[in-house]
């Protein structure tokens, strides 16, 4: 930690609510964008960063930071809205298309979670059987219709459909669980 962070650490420990004041106003937005970025909702994501606040608050005493209060920050941050996404099972097929153009113009924050979301997704569609995944690749990563991988796999539309559906069914259920990332703050 920063000079600056290790005294308002220490402010707070001291139960100076200025000092969490100070942290609130500095990173609320940033925070706020991060989460938003994610879950498209306005109400759910103040609620998480009010949220995240108010733990830091009643852990104070027992808190223990090595790292910036910034990048601490951020992974409570990612930590609820993953949390989010399993307690409220928010696992819509537009979560998992299009992710680069959706996170263009992010911020370094929610950069790293965009990268862990994809590698997560990355890994659970390179479980799926030899066929079901050439498949989900060419929809969605080369945008293709059915009808064309029907036609470039020599396969029916309904195959494809199906396939695509059995894709999505196994992403849907597999980030259910995987959601539940041990956030290792060392790694910031």
């Amino acid at each position: 930690m920063t000079n600056k962070d290790n005294e308002i650490f220490d402010r707070l420990k001291n139960d100076d609510k200025k000092a969490l004041t100070e942290l609130y106003n500095s990173y609320w937005k940033p925070l706020f964008i991060s989460a938003y970025n994610l879950l498209k909702d306005k109400e759910v994501c103040e609620e998480i960063i009010q949220d995240v606040f108010i733990d830091l608050w009643n852990s104070r005493k027992r808190l223990q930071i090595n790292i910036s209060f910034q990048s601490y920050l951020y992974a409570c941050t990612r930590y609820k809205v993953f949390s989010q996404f399993r307690k409220k099972k928010i696992i819509k097929v537009e979560l998992f298309e299009d992710l680069k153009r959706r996170f263009q113009l992010t911020t370094p924050e929610t950069e790293i979670m965009h990268k862990e979301l994809v590698s997560q997704i990355d890994d659970i569609i390179n479980t799926l059987p030899k066929k079901c995944r050439i498949v989900y690749k060419l929809s969605r990563q080369k945008q293709m219709t059915h009808k064309e991988i029907a036609q470039k796999l020599n396969i029916s539309s309904k195959t494809v459909e199906n396939h695509i559906t059995n894709a999505l069914r196994t992403l849907k259920a597999a980030l259910g669980y995987t959601f539940s990332i041990v956030i290792i703050l060392s790694d910031f």
